[in-house]
């Protein structure tokens, strides 16, 4: 993986204290947002003339989020302190589609223990799993097979994408990764780390084996066919963010394909990587086939991986201490989740091609399930359109997909919202680009009936409850009620 010295964070003047003096007002400020925006909410504050109602839990996922992206050497206390903050004000005021209190809050986390098992399981699973396939030696002999120049970079972006067609786009990231920091020698541009990202995750938006959000459509009733047409505007996206993001990486620096004697490769770690994989895609496939109930209620997916893990552990063994490491990323996720999870979204806006393409846009910093379990209950969503946006759109923000926080734990340096956006500024034109060829080639299709949900993905607070607190703001100065 990256190696140490191109990895290591530089130092900076906030860093005198373990947790800098800014990283605390933002925890302190979380704390205090909270009831001080009830207590608006109550009443307590007198609005004026033209109101915007705001729930409070959009406000603190908000600040949480801006915390990620400002503190981004912090970001797994940031998440955490705004995963304290919002179940803590839900629990005190507004409750959850479970119900009040404590209860409802276990209630909640019954309904999505599930899906977040499954996401750790793959998460874990897949960093033993890209580490398995670096020291097969694989990546250091497929220079020999790729074109020089920039169009090498290319060409191993059209790989991941492939890949991500029939596996999680987890695992392609991770081998995508896994390759680019062999065949440029750990030297790997934020950008191309981007085009990474987006390749998985496009590749896998057509297919229903390919991606979280595909798959929740399969089960809820959608046939594989009505998602196909995503890769129209995949493959547009492909061309469009892949070229630049290559020429960037082959200018930071260039593919090194002189191979050094010696290197022969180790099937049998080799023949691990496919079983695990091989493993996963049975199961996703048996699992929505056949046992659809039984995947309501265990994490599955996440068990077979790691079944297949533990059965090859004797040919050869897993590289345990990477474990750590990529459970800080992990927790960082899962907090994000549940925290998007815990917002009182009652709605989509209907059903359009306009809509669907800003889902996208939302989708880079809101978890893209409860996105599409709201589009599946709602209905009248064109199913190739959404998946591509709810798909990809989390590309562009390195914490907008499960594959961008997996690879940015074997890339650090990537952790940061400023560089990701400069350096992957091609992957929202690319999105806009897909979209269009899509819309104008294609069409908007829509289909009139509602799907039932997926089970693995509940409803997550839509239809909180009918006396959410929000906030009220106004044009005018607010005056105080006596």
């Amino acid at each position: 993986m990256p190696d140490p010295a191109e990895t290591q964070p530089r130092r900076s003047v906030l860093r005198s204290t373990p947790i800098p003096w800014m990283l605390g007002a933002l925890i302190l400020s979380l704390a205090i947002a909270a009831p001080v925006l009830a207590s608006a909410a109550e009443g307590v504050f007198e609005p004026a003339l033209i109101e915007i109602r705001i729930p409070v839990e959009f406000l603190l996922f908000g600040l949480t989020l801006l915390g990620v992206a400002v503190f981004h050497r912090y970001t797994l206390q940031v998440a955490l302190t705004g995963l304290l903050v919002i179940t803590g004000f839900k629990v005190m005021f507004t409750g959850f589609h479970t119900g009040p209190g404590w209860l409802g809050l276990l209630g909640h986390l019954g309904h999505e223990w599930v899906l977040l098992t499954n996401l750790l399981g793959l998460l874990l699973g897949f960093a033993l799993l890209a580490r398995h396939f670096e020291d097969s030696q694989v990546p250091h002999l497929l220079p020999r097979l790729m074109p020089a120049g920039w169009p090498g970079g290319f060409v191993l972006l059209a790989l991941i994408f492939v890949l991500s067609a029939f596996l999680d786009n987890i695992a392609a990231a991770l081998i995508g990764g896994t390759v680019a920091a062999g065949v440029f020698r750990y030297r790997v541009h934020i950008g191309y780390l981007a085009a990474i990202v987006a390749a998985s995750n496009a590749g896998g938006s057509g297919s229903v084996v390919g991606d979280t959000t595909t798959t929740m459509m399969w089960i809820s009733g959608i046939a594989p066919s009505d998602v196909f047409h995503a890769y129209v505007a995949a493959v547009v996206a492909l061309v469009v963010f892949g070229i630049p993001a290559a020429m960037q990486q082959h200018r930071h620096s260039p593919m090194v394909r002189d191979v050094a004697a010696g290197i022969r490769v180790d099937w049998a770690r080799l023949g691990i990587v496919a079983a695990i994989l091989i493993t996963a895609v049975i199961a996703n496939v048996l699992m929505n086939l056949y046992f659809k109930a039984a995947a309501e209620v265990l994490p599955l997916l996440g068990l077979a991986v790691w079944a297949a893990i533990l059965a090859t552990a004797r040919v050869r063994r897993p590289e345990w201490s990477l474990l750590p490491d990529a459970l800080k990323g992990s927790v960082f996720l899962l907090s994000l989740v549940v925290c998007a999870s815990m917002m009182p979204v009652e709605q989509l806006p209907p059903a359009s091609w306009l809509s669907a393409m800003s889902l996208g846009f939302v989708s880079a910093v809101f978890d893209n399930i409860p996105l599409t379990a709201l589009a599946l209950k709602q209905g009248g969503f064109d199913w190739g359109v959404l998946a591509f946006a709810v798909g990809f759109g989390g590309s562009m923000l390195w914490f907008g997909s499960s594959a961008g926080v997996a690879l940015t734990n074997l890339f650090p340096e990537a952790k940061s919202v400023g560089a990701w956006v400069r350096g992957g500024w091609h992957i929202p034109v690319g999105y806009v680009a897909g979209m269009a060829v899509l819309l104008l080639t294609l069409g908007w299709n829509p289909h009139d009936t509602t799907t039932t949900p997926a089970p693995h993905a509940p409803p997550a607070e839509i239809g909180s409850t009918p006396t959410t607190m929000q906030v009220v703001a106004t044009t005018t100065i607010v005056r105080e009620v006596h």
